[in-house]
């Protein structure tokens, strides 16, 4: 693999022999600009050790395209346009399957908690398989790997002095004799008098919240307003962590890389610090150390979910091991190298989560809160880089809901439409920085009028002009200004594009490489090499066609990171291998410690393409194509909707 500027003229001269001299020098000088990517400016020349954190998907059911806007599709795009820069990254997540809300869903259907989350974890995997998101490993929290990482880094913050007992209210839905999560609870806030207030949180003004503030609290399981009885629990003693957060914050937003509504969000947090329960009066899910003769005693699942970052990494470094690929020691270069970086995706509605409860846990595993201590086995644990939190997607202007039928999962989408027509949206009108909307009418629109039209169009016309008039790629002669203005402009998107997607504005960068797509089809109209025939013109029409399947070619590279299963498909269209993006694959496996079946997404990602340009090989055999892209009728709209209960217009349809 190259780095930096290590070229040689092999490089340069690769498929070149029937290129003149003086365009084989121009597109040589063109070659060398791209190697430089605005990647460099952002990270230390040379590799880094990049650890994307995806969100644990909540396994009490299938997951929305909601969810993937939030913690999937932008995590996978940055975590392969990494590894096409050259960093070693390591991308990890699972589904999160302890809590109360399992155990709701798991009585209401019958089944065992146990059960449910088997079921909804295979769903779950065979999704984001299928749209293509690139983990080096997808595990899950019931695994045995995962509780005693959990347990030990509880029994390191409570050995510090960062876990305190305390006796509190806990709120009992009278109706079921349970326990209610936080999130199961609603009100009105008592302190900006908010309707729909969580019990743990309100979205309106953004503070935390316990149950017992609500104003006329409800339970969302049974409509009945709740009991509270008091009971021991442990706390997260985040007052003695307050100044160390605050530090932390202060030193990533002088860094000037955090989205400004996250580091705004994640500072007012520190306003009304105060410690937060950690464990639970539940049946399901990981004990608590030190009370195991309590055994209706459980760590709070927000406790357990977030460990799964560290868990998982654990986890894949054994599995290497365990196949002969590596050391189980192997995840401390992400954890514990201080040069190491960390990247955190998710929703807004989990940034309270992940800027303030996980660095908390953090600091306090490092014994780096006002009370000292020390770390325990696994060392000084890094804190996130970044908290890459996006905005909510709603539906049809309603907000995502299961109960009320406003949804659309994932695997129905994939399952009538193209996988990359769903990562399309999702990155050129996904919610990144702002809260956004999906339509069926703008989803087929844009699959239509830009994928189709726009690029789909413009690979088809380049393709097939070669296969009917050379049927291989033909060499270049003399480059004329039009030529090389095209190459020039597509070169420096290596830069451009990489910069923003660096900088988590990928919405930004897909559309400069659909701006790209349009300079390409413009200079087909300007060049009209469809009007070449006589002989004497036939150099004239190889060097445009040349010029413009260079520039696809280069597109597509840039591409792969947005849309991998057309990129490869256009890839073998152009004559290649058709592997420019490696995907992700289901491997069956037992539980390292307990033999317990289930399934892991991984991959193999060493042989990704770099990002940068490749020149073209003259002589490369080209077919007319197929379409990457397939056009959708705009009778989309009225179908989907149909199947939400409305009309084209937004009304309900009559029952």
């Amino acid at each position: 693999m190259l780095f930096g500027n290590e070229i040689t003229p092999g490089h340069v001269l690769c498929g070149s022999a029937r290129v003149s001299p003086v365009a084989e020098r121009r597109r040589a000088s063109r070659f060398r600009a791209s190697f430089t990517s605005g990647a460099e400016n952002a990270y230390p020349r040379g590799m880094s050790r990049i650890l994307s954190a995806v969100a644990w998907p909540y396994a009490n059911g299938p997951r929305h395209i909601g969810h993937v806007a939030g913690f999937g599709v932008p995590s996978d795009v940055f975590s392969r346009y990494m590894r096409m820069r050259g960093h070693d990254v390591l991308m990890v997540s699972g589904t999160d399957e302890h809590g109360t809300p399992i155990l709701v869903a798991a009585e209401q259907q019958g089944v065992s908690p146990q059960e449910l989350a088997d079921t909804n974890n295979r769903i779950i995997v065979e999704d984001l398989v299928k749209l293509g998101l690139s983990y080096d490993l997808f595990t899950r929290t019931t695994t045995k790997n995962h509780e005693d990482v959990v347990m030990h880094l509880f029994e390191g913050c409570r050995d510090n002095g960062y876990m305190i007992v305390e006796e509190t209210p806990v709120a009992i839905d009278p109706e079921t004799g349970n326990t209610l999560p936080d999130r199961y609870i609603e009100g009105t806030c008592p302190l900006c008098g908010a309707a729909g207030a969580r019990g743990d949180q309100c979205d309106a003004c953004g503070n935390q919240l316990d149950p017992h503030d609500l104003i006329d609290p409800v339970s969302k399981v049974s409509g009945l307003t709740p009991e509270f009885k008091k009971t021991e629990h442990y706390f997260l003693d985040l007052p003695a962590l307050a100044d160390a957060l605050g530090s932390w914050l202060d030193r990533v937003e002088e860094d000037g890389k955090w989205r400004p509504n996250v580091i705004a969000f994640s500072k007012h947090l520190l306003e009304d610090i105060r410690p937060r329960a950690m464990s639970r009066d539940i049946t399901w899910g990981i004990p608590v150390p030190g009370w195991e003769d309590r055994p209706n005693k459980r760590l709070y699942v927000w406790f357990d979910a977030v460990v799964g970052y560290l868990s998982a990494a654990i986890e894949w470094a054994r599995r290497r091991e365990k196949a002969g690929t590596g050391s189980k020691d192997d995840w401390k270069l992400w954890w514990n190298d201080p040069q190491a970086l960390s990247y955190y995706f998710m929703g807004k509605d989990n940034i309270v989560f992940h800027s303030q409860i996980w660095p908390a846990e953090l600091l306090a595993y490092n014994g780096e809160g006002s009370k000292g201590g020390q770390p325990g086995e696994f060392g000084t644990l890094n804190l996130p880089t970044q908290v890459v939190a996006s905005e909510f997607l709603t539906m049809e202007g309603k907000k995502f809901s299961s109960s009320k039928g406003i949804v659309i999962y994932v695997r129905d989408v994939l399952e009538r439409y193209q996988p990359d027509a769903l990562r399309y949206f999702i990155s050129i009108a996904g919610p990144e920085s702002q809260d956004s909307d999906f339509t069926w009418s703008e989803f087929v629109r844009r699959n239509n009028s830009e994928l189709v039209a726009g690029w789909g169009n413009l690979v088809n016309r380049t393709a097939a002009m070669i296969a009917k008039n050379f049927g291989e790629i033909p060499p270049a002669g003399e480059l004329d200004d039009v030529d090389a203005a095209l190459l020039d402009a597509v070169a420096a998107g290596f830069d451009t594009v990489g910069d923003l997607i660096g900088s988590h504005q990928q919405r930004a960068a897909l559309a400069e490489i659909m701006r790209l797509v349009g300079e390409a089809n413009a200079y087909v109209a300007r060049t009209e090499p469809f009007k070449l025939k006589a002989p004497e013109q036939r150099e004239r029409l190889g060097t445009i066609l040349n010029t413009l399947i260079q520039a696809v070619s280069d597109l597509n590279t840039m591409m792969c990171v947005f849309l991998p299963h057309s990129s490869n498909t256009i890839d073998a269209i152009l004559g290649g291998t058709g592997d420019i993006a490696p995907m992700p694959r289901i491997e069956e496996v037992t539980d390292l410690d307990n033999g317990y079946a289930y399934p892991i997404i991984t991959g193999d990602y060493g042989s990704v393409r770099t990002w940068e340009r490749r020149i073209v090989t003259p002589g490369t055999p080209i077919s007319k194509p197929k379409p990457a892209f397939v056009k959708l009728d705009e009778s989309v709209v009225a179908d989907e909707l149909a199947r939400l209960g409305y009309d084209v217009d937004g009304n309900p349809l009559e029952a």
